[in-house]
C-alpha cells in the first residue's frame, strides 16, 4: 500500500477554503466532503483536509491555534520549475490568498510562500535536480570558482 499523506487545517469558512483551493488548480473530493470538512486532492498521493473549527476540535483536547495569528505547521510542496512556483503563487493571491514574504531566491532553490485566506501557510519550491540530488552543501561547493 503506498502511503498517503492528509494535512488536517482548520478554516472558519468551509465554502471560502475550497473556493481558494480550487482556484489553485486543485480538487475537491465529493466522496470525503460535507459540512464539516473538505478533502482537497493536491496530488495523487497528497490531501488537505479543510476542518471546520468545531469539527477540527472533535480530534483534539488541545486549543486549535487561529492560523492568522499563531503558525502550527507550515506546508511545503515542490514544483517541477520556477515559472510553476510563481504559476502557483499568482494563483493563490487570485484565489484570495496573500503573499507572505518575499521570494526566497537561493540559487539551487526557489520559494515563494502564500497563506490562504484562514492563514494557514503554504510554500512552493523548486530545487535543481542536481542539489537535489548531492545535496545543496555539495551543491553550493561544486559552483564555486575552481571547484
Amino acid at each position: 500500500m503506498v502511503t498517503s499523506i492528509f494535512v488536517n487545517l482548520p478554516t472558519s469558512d468551509l465554502d471560502r477554503a475550497k473556493k481558494f483551493y480550487e482556484g489553485l488548480g486543485w480538487q475537491i473530493n465529493p466522496l470525503f466532503t460535507d459540512e464539516n470538512a473538505a478533502c482537497v486532492v493536491i496530488d495523487e498521493n497528497l490531501f488537505l483536509m479543510i476542518l471546520t473549527r468545531e469539527f477540527f476540535s472533535t480530534f483534539t483536547d488541545k486549543p486549535i491555534v487561529d492560523p492568522g495569528s499563531a503558525l502550527q505547521v507550515e506546508t511545503a510542496f515542490s514544483r517541477d520549475s520556477r515559472e510553476e512556483v510563481d504559476q502557483i503563487l499568482a494563483k493563490a493571491v487570485a484565489a484570495g490568498g496573500t503573499e507572505h514574504r518575499d521570494v526566497q531566491d537561493y540559487g539551487f532553490m526557489y520559494a515563494r510562500d502564500f497563506e490562504d485566506p484562514d492563514g494557514n501557510l503554504f510554500s512552493a519550491l523548486w530545487m535543481d535536480p542536481v542539489a537535489a540530488e548531492i545535496g545543496p552543501d555539495a551543491f553550493m561547493a561544486k559552483q564555486e570558482p575552481g571547484a
